[in-house]
Order: structure tokens, then C-alpha cells, then sequence
């Protein structure tokens, strides 16, 4: 193999890399404002989501260059095809952390609460699995990419509960439906957050081990 291929396999790792720190920061700046009652900095995170797809849209015409000059094979072939599917879970990602900066923006209207336990345990548990799919894949680590997928099973549960509190709080307190409904809204986006991250996890999986363990939930145990 060419070193000048080399050298874009590496460049392209970098620029993976480089998008998902920028989500990872932009989801922890969304989940801040939420907590924090933060309008402001809820306003920042929606204004720099043109950043991130441009540079999705750089990953993957990189992307796409790879395997038209070179047609690389194998482990490259497998770690090209997973980037591009990286590529478009971490830009959902920061989508779905823009949808996190809206809650907070209007969250912040309200006088500032606790967040619900699970909530609070679901923000954790969220920005864990981000950061440890990033690094399963930085390491090309399937026993951390397996974990993240175990996570995710813990992510659903809460949300679960999320929802049970919620109804029950709806019944407690009807004058304050527009902000409960927008606190599970932010669970519903931290769920779904968890979702993406997993797909990110089962792709270092597949690059690695060549093996699709999608849908395929026993693997992971």
C-alpha cells in the first residue's frame, strides 16, 4: 500500500477524530444549559451547527475520494465505510444537541429546578458513551465499544422512567405541562443521543472485527 494512501487513511482518522470532539463539546455545552438555566450559552451551541456540517460534509467527500483512487480492501475498506457512517451519526448528534439548546432556551424561562434523578443520571451516563465510543475508536477498542452498547440498554431504561415521572408530575402539577413537557423532551433527546453513539460503537466493532453486530443485542453481554 502506497504511503501517500497511508497518509489519507491517517488524515481522515484526524478528521473523524476532530468532529467528534467538536460534538462531544457541543453536547456537554447543551446539557450545561440545561442545568444551568443557561439561554445564552443554549444560543451558542444552535449557532455552531453550521460548523459541524461542514466538516461533515469534508469527512465525506474525503471519504469518497479513498475509494475512488485507491479501492482499498479489507480492514481499510471496512474503516472507510465506518467513518462514513460515524460521519453522519456524530452530525445527528450535534442536531440532536441543537434540539437539547432549544429545550434550555426555553427551560430558562422558568424559575430553575433540579433535574428529575434519572435525568441527571442520564445526562452522565450519555456524555460517558460519547466520549467512550470516540475512544474505542481512537484505540480501536471492541471490549469499550461493547460497553457502550450495554450502556445504551441502561440509557433506555431511564428514560423509561423519565416518562413514568413526568405523566405522574403532569397529574401533580397541570399549571406547569409546557415545562415538564420540555424536560422530557431533553430526555428524549439524550436517549437518542445514546442511540447515535452506539451506532458508533458497533462500527469500530465492525472495522476491527469485521462483524456487523447490529440488532444483535446478545452480543454485546
Amino acid at each position: 500500500m502506497s504511503q501517500h494512501f497511508l497518509r489519507e487513511i491517517d488524515t481522515l482518522k484526524k478528521k473523524i477524530l476532530t468532529v467528534g470532539a467538536v460534538v462531544e463539546e457541543r453536547i456537554a455545552q447543551a446539557i450545561t444549559a440545561v442545568v444551568k438555566h443557561d439561554a445564552a450559552l443554549a444560543q451558542r451551541v444552535a449557532e455552531g451547527d453550521d460548523e459541524i456540517d461542514e466538516m461533515e460534509v469534508e469527512v465525506e467527500e474525503d471519504c469518497l475520494k479513498i475509494l475512488a483512487l485507491y479501492q482499498p480492501v479489507a480492514i481499510d475498506l471496512r474503516f472507510v465505510v465506518a467513518v462514513l457512517k460515524m460521519n453522519n451519526d456524530l452530525e445527528r448528534m450535534a442536531d440532536t444537541a441543537v434540539n437539547i439548546a432549544r429545550r434550555a432556551e426555553y427551560l430558562a424561562q422558568y424559575p430553575q429546578v433540579d433535574l428529575p434523578p434519572s435525568l441527571a443520571e442520564m445526562t452522565q451516563k450519555v456524555q460517558a458513551m460519547v466520549q467512550q465510543s470516540l475512544d474505542a475508536l481512537v484505540h480501536g477498542d471492541t471490549a469499550l465499544a461493547r460497553k457502550v452498547c450495554v450502556a445504551d440498554r441502561e440509557v433506555d431504561s431511564l428514560n423509561r422512567a423519565m416518562h413514568v415521572r413526568i405523566q405522574q408530575e403532569i397529574r401533580e402539577h397541570p399549571d406547569q405541562v409546557a415545562r415538564l413537557i420540555h424536560t422530557l423532551s431533553v430526555s428524549r433527546h439524550l436517549e437518542r443521543i445514546g442511540d447515535l453513539a452506539t451506532n458508533v460503537a458497533e462500527d469500530v466493532i465492525y472495522t476491527v472485527e469485521g462483524e456487523i453486530v447490529r440488532h444483535r443485542i446478545a452480543t454485546y453481554s
